[in-house]
């Protein structure tokens, strides 16, 4: 499984971003997808996925300001950011967990920055 993500670039706070992500290879009909971002010197942490199966979790830093999709017959996970801010510059990294009989697989994308500037 490859992940490809694009969409990332310099905004002015209070900008807008699209993220797309596009998984290749098998994944499954049970998974999640989804999108982490790690700014410098800080941990990784959850901004949104959503499982195949349906529904969609936020993480806190970014409720209310992000929207996640997903396009099932095209394996492709969409991140809609929006009202960006400054804290939000960081590298988001596409994500997708699969889920087979055997366990979890879990699979990372190289990352697209994104810098909000003041």
């Amino acid at each position: 499984v490859q992940l490809q993500a694009s969409g990332g670039g310099l905004v002015q706070a209070g900008g807008s971003l699209r993220l797309s992500c596009a998984a290749s290879g098998n994944i499954g009909s049970v998974n999640v997808m989804g999108w982490a971002r790690q700014a410098p010197g800080k941990q990784r942490e959850l901004v949104a996925s959503v499982p195949s199966r349906g529904g969609v979790n936020y993480g806190d830093s970014l409720k209310g300001r992000v929207t996640i999709s997903r396009d099932n017959a095209k394996n492709t996970v969409l991140l809609q950011l929006n009202n960006l801010k400054p804290d939000d510059t960081a590298v988001y990294y596409c994500n997708v967990a699969v889920v087979t009989s055997t366990g979890v697989s879990d699979y990372w994308g190289k990352g697209t920055l994104v810098t909000v500037s003041s």
